[in-house]
């Protein structure tokens, strides 16, 4: 059997949380490619490289990266034209 090359969003949500200190899995990221709106849980997350990075399951067109060293912290989000997240009832 051919192991999958990609997982879904909620494979990444535990590093993107502790970068950016909130659930991304709720997030709604707006291609800037394609322009389809997709939640973060089921975007194509790659994970097997030095980093993490986040596609868009309509067209794969990179959304965003993650790359954690011990000394440092790199995000690029220039694939998504917007991340909508939704604010917590208080």
């Amino acid at each position: 059997m051919t192991e999958p090359t990609h997982v879904d969003g909620n494979a990444a949500a535990g590093a993107f949380a502790g970068v950016l200190g909130f659930d991304v899995t709720t997030a709604t990221l707006t291609c800037g490619k394609c322009c389809r709106n997709t939640a973060f849980a089921e975007s194509h997350v790659y994970h097997r490289g030095p980093g993490i990075v986040v596609r868009c399951p309509g067209c794969d067109d990179v959304l965003a990266r993650l790359v954690q060293t011990s000394t440092d912290t790199w995000l690029d989000f220039r694939g998504a034209q917007s991340w909508r997240i939704a604010i917590p009832d208080r």
